[in-house]
């Protein structure tokens, strides 16, 4: 068992910790099915709320925040019931636009793993207006429930009323269930075709500017970050810090890094170059390759 999840074991119940140990092994992905949550409310008879709650320090240590020094957890479950774990990121030395937020940490882990709707998020700490109109970019956003520790689940819409969002500005395919663009590109060559994949997937209705984030690690592993806009513009996550953020929930070292290409669509009103070569220099000694490519 990876020995930085043993001070979250320790708040947990006994009933619990026992369960959940034997599943956090080197290879454990952030990540519980609905059946697995099944099971650990049974032997701990803990509520889904109780349950929800202490599962988040298991997600707060993979927080990663040079800067503030306050970890944040967040839970995400989605329609398939399986539960995605986030935590927040800063990247040293950067301005503080850089920074991941858990709510979208676990949102995007949840999108990059195939969910295309969110039911609950679960956090440590209240969400911040910035993650309130993340989640209201999502399929429902306003339905969606919020649990925090100590108090009563409530919707999205009791923490963000009056909301502004997609339909306002006529997009009715929101943020994990927008089909994306189709890019135009022949490449042999590995790591460019998964970022066309990638960025063909990502979600861009107000800039048109589909773009993804691939990073070969020296184990032959792709890791992933699509570009996620917001009809507020600014809690837009770019894909470079996606791709970071999904590092830290598997516990990959930043200088294991060999490669990473950002593929960005040419039709797009803004390019994601600049500030993407800016987060990666932070946490690597690699160069950014770039992709400019057309819509098919």
């Amino acid at each position: 068992m990876p020995t930085r999840f043993t001070p979250a074991l320790d708040t947990m119940s006994s009933a619990l910790a026992d369960s959940v140990r034997p599943l956090l092994t080197a290879q454990f992905d952030g990540t519980f099915s609905a059946s697995q949550l099944a099971e650990f409310a049974l032997n701990s008879r803990l509520t889904r709320q109780e349950l929800y709650v202490a599962l988040l320090t298991l997600a707060a240590t993979l927080a990663n925040p040079p800067i503030s020094q306050f970890r944040v957890g967040a839970l995400a479950i989605g329609a398939s019931g399986r539960l995605y774990m986030g935590a927040n990121l800063e990247l040293p030395q950067q301005a503080l636009g850089h920074s991941v937020h858990a709510e979208q940490s676990a949102i995007s882990h949840a999108w990059i793993k195939g969910e295309t709707a969110i039911s609950d998020i679960i956090v440590n700490a209240s969400p911040c207006g910035h993650c309130r109109q993340f989640i209201n970019e999502l399929y429902q956003g306003q339905s969606i429930n919020i649990h925090l520790p100590a108090q009563d689940v409530a919707p999205l819409s009791h923490y963000l009323p009056y909301a502004f969002g997609p339909s306002d500005l006529g997009i009715n395919a929101p943020l994990l269930q927008n089909s994306g663009a189709a890019l135009a590109y022949t490449t042999n060559e590995p790591l460019y075709q998964h970022a066309l994949i990638q960025a063909g997937r990502s979600y861009a209705p107000y800039s048109a500017c589909h773009a993804a984030v691939v990073i070969e690690m020296r184990t032959g592993e792709f890791v992933v970050g699509r570009y996620a806009e917001n009809a507020a513009f600014n809690p837009s996550l770019m894909p470079m810090q996606m791709a970071l953020s999904l590092m830290n929930i598997h516990r990959l070292d930043y200088q294991d890094m060999i490669r990473a290409v950002l593929v960005e669509s040419n039709a797009g009103q803004i390019s994601l170059f600049a500030m993407s070569r800016c987060a990666l220099a932070s946490v690597a000694d690699i160069e950014l390759e770039y992709l400019s490519v057309s819509p098919s």
